[in-house]
Order: structure tokens, then C-alpha cells, then sequence
């Protein structure tokens, strides 16, 4: 727009003007070229011009770098043959230098009367009014997008699991979007708080049956309670694995706060170590790095994997490293592992691969993987299952981003 104006107005403008000046100097000059010089200095003073000859041509040429007009002035000047030389020296005065028949001229013209006066005033105002209108619209935008940040951040803690305070702002829409966000919200802590109580009753109206049951078959022969209290056993397990799945990341899941990585693993090498279970880790140090997490349900997410490590294998590699902007952990197994077609199918809950898995290692019920990716996903995460270039069994792997 401001080459728009500046063409179309200054340029359009000076034109005029220096056109009507060159009819001024073929008049000076037709006079002097029939030697009338006393008429053409009459006609020079009438006109508002001064003719001066010199004896040497006249040959300074100037124009000041940010003299906008200065370049059409030129341009339409030197269409007059008998000017030799133009300066334009300050924002007063043109100077020519004119040759008629052989015989020098000095020619002075008042600069007002070829160009519009202090043209490169209008782009000093036109820069100096668009940058304080830009920091104008700069300090807007903030103001009206800082609340549309303030929403996306409270609603991705609240996918963590982290509840902060958020109270809605902004343009009507964006305040809109808030309260149905607060709305959905409060309607999901509400599911989950009536969840977890019915998840309480079940555990409680579950469990006395269930220590009844036991009791009365502790009065029966061995052989006939034993197959009935392993029953009762695995219904036992089966319940408390429902109820950490139902629960993994509930109110004793604690809240996030910085975790460091080599840490975590280091107590998970020791928890292992006091059940003579050996978890080999790289010789290369692990990345001295904090993360927010929640301690107890990220150490939980670990364990699952290295249980079922353990399960189905004898040896089991825990790794840690940095990869685009998350720390990724790494457990390998030497075990059967699990077929490709199969990792969707592994992550469903209570979903058994009995090819795949020895069922008679261990007594799950198919929820550790579930858990873990639950887990994962609350921290921000994901969990990735495939095949161990290491020990030749399953590799899970937990991505979590980095915050420092």
C-alpha cells in the first residue's frame, strides 16, 4: 500500500511539476538562443527562476540517498537537451547547469516547485505509525490468544491427571469454550468419583464372600479343597487385578513432580535384587535428566513390564535413553515373545495370547500390559510393543516428554 500511495501520488505530483518547470526553461532557453539575454532574465525573474553564465560548465550532480522524488525530477529534466548537469543539494534549491549555443548557464529553481516538499517525511511517519500499530496489534493478539493458551494448557493437565485452577476469559467464544470445558471437566471427576466409590463397594462386598469361602473349605479333606481354594485364589487375583486396572491412576497415584530417571531405576534394580532377580542394565550412563511424572504410577508402569519380563523369560534388560524430546524406557526380554499381528490384541484388557505366552509361568490376567498403557497415556505417553533385537523376546517400550 505504501508503494501503492508513494507511486500513484508523489510520483504522479512531481511529474506535474517538473513537467510545468521544463516549459519554464524552453521559454529561458528560446530566449537565449536568439540572444536575447536581458529578456531572458526578465523572463527568469518573472518566472521565479535565476539564470546566471559562467564561463566553466557546471557540472556538479548530487542526490541525497533517501530522495525519493529526486529520482523523477532527474528523469524528467533530462529530457531537455541543453541541460547538462542536475544538483539537487537540500530539500531549497534545483541547480542546472544549461549550455545554449555554446554559452554556460547556472540555473536555480526553488525546489518546491518541482516536487512536493520533504517527501521521505511521509515514510519516517508511515514506518514510525506502522510500528507502533504493529506493537498495538502485537499487545491484542496476546491479549486475546493468551486465554486460548491458558485453556489448551489446563486442558492437557487434566489429561495428566493434574487438576489447575482456570477460570474462563477472553472474547466471547473463547469464554464459551471455557465454561463447556469446566463443564466437562466437573462431569468427569464426577464419573470417576462415583467410579471409584462403587469400585470401593464391590472390593468390600467381594472380599467377605470370598474370606467365607476359604474358611468353610479349610474344614474339607485335602483332596477335595485344594482344587476349590485355588479357585478361590485365582477369583482373588482376578478381583485385584481388576481393581489396580480400575484404579491405576487414582488418588494414591500421587501428584506429578520432577523424577529422575537413573533414580527410578536404580530403586527398581534394588527392589528386584532382594528377590534374587537380576535386571541387567547398559554400561552407559543414563541421561542426567528431571521429568514430571508421578513416581508411584510411572514405577508401577515399570514393574508390570519387568513382571512380565520375568514371567515369560530369565533375563531382562532395562534401558533408558533420549530420543526426539522424550525419554523412551526400554525393557527386553529372552522370552517367546509376541507375534506382530498380536500387539493390538496384547493391550486389550483381560485379553489372554495363549500361543504366544506360557499361561502355566505365572497367574495374570492379562491386565499388566493394559495397565502400563494407561499409565503411559496419563503421563503424556505411549506405550510401544515389538521385538528385542537384544535378548530375541518382546520389547515394550514407554515414551514420555520431557519437561525441565
Amino acid at each position: 500500500m505504501s508503494f501503492v500511495f508513494i507511486q500513484r501520488h508523489f510520483e504522479g505530483v512531481t511529474e506535474q511539476l517538473t513537467g510545468g518547470v521544463i516549459d519554464d526553461l524552453r521559454l529561458i532557453e528560446q530566449s537565449l538562443a536568439n540572444d536575447a539575454l536581458s529578456d531572458a532574465l526578465k523572463i527568469a525573474t518573472a518566472l521565479g527562476v535565476r539564470v546566471v553564465p559562467v564561463d566553466t560548465p557546471f557540472e556538479t550532480e548530487t542526490r541525497r540517498f533517501y530522495d525519493l522524488s529526486g529520482i523523477i525530477v532527474l528523469r524528467e529534466l533530462r529530457t531537455v537537451q541543453s541541460v547538462k548537469a542536475i544538483d539537487l543539494p537540500d530539500d531549497d534549491f534545483v541547480i542546472l547547469g544549461l549550455n545554449v549555443r555554446g554559452q554556460d548557464y547556472k540555473i536555480t529553481v526553488l525546489r518546491k516547485r518541482v516536487s512536493a516538499s520533504n517527501p521521505h517525511q511521509l515514510i519516517v511517519n508511515m514506518v514510525f505509525f506502522g510500528i507502533l500499530l504493529t506493537v498495538i496489534a502485537f499487545l491484542y493478539l496476546r491479549n486475546q490468544l493468551r486465554p486460548i493458551t491458558r485453556l489448551a494448557q489446563a486442558a492437557d493437565a487434566f489429561g495428566r491427571g493434574v487438576h489447575i485452577p482456570y477460570r474462563p476469559s477472553g472474547a466471547t467464544e473463547v469464554r464459551a469454550a471455557g465454561r463447556a470445558f469446566l463443564d466437562m471437566r466437573s462431569r468427569i471427576e464426577r464419573h470417576i468419583e462415583q467410579r471409584t466409590l462403587i469400585l470401593s463397594g464391590v472390593s468390600h462386598d467381594l472380599r467377605t464372600p470370598l474370606t467365607r469361602l476359604k474358611l468353610g473349605l479349610s474344614f474339607l479333606p485335602d483332596q477335595d479343597r485344594e482344587p476349590l481354594e485355588k479357585d478361590v485364589e485365582d477369583m482373588r487375583v482376578l478381583l485385584d487385578e481388576f481393581l489396580v486396572f480400575a484404579k491405576a491412576l487414582g488418588e494414591d497415584s500421587g501428584a506429578p513432580e520432577p523424577v529422575k530417571p537413573a533414580d527410578l531405576i536404580h530403586q527398581l534394580v534394588s527392589d528386584y535384587s532382594r528377590m534374587d532377580k537380576v535386571i541387567e542394565l547398559p554400561k552407559d550412563r543414563f541421561p542426567d535428566i528431571r521429568l514430571m511424572a508421578r513416581p508411584t504410577a510411572l514405577k508401577r508402569a515399570l514393574e508390570n513390564l519387568i513382571n512380565n519380563a520375568f514371567r515369560y523369560g530369565d533375563r531382562v534388560q532395562l534401558f533408558c535413553h533420549l530420543a526426539q524430546g522424550q525419554i523412551v524406557f526400554e525393557v527386553h526380554d529372552n522370552g517367546p515373545g509376541i507375534p506382530n499381528e498380536k500387539f493390538g490384541d496384547a493391550l486389550k484388557p483381560f485379553h489372554r495370547l495363549d500361543p504366544a505366552r506360557n499361561q502355566n509361568k505365572g497367574a495374570g490376567v492379562g491386565l499388566g500390559l493394559p495397565i502400563t498403557e494407561d499409565i503411559a497415556r496419563a503421563l503424556g505417553g505411549w506405550l510401544e510393543l515389538g521385538k528385542s533385537n537384544e535378548l530375541g523376546g518382546l520389547l515394550a517400550r514407554i515414551y514420555i516428554a520431557i519437561e525441565r
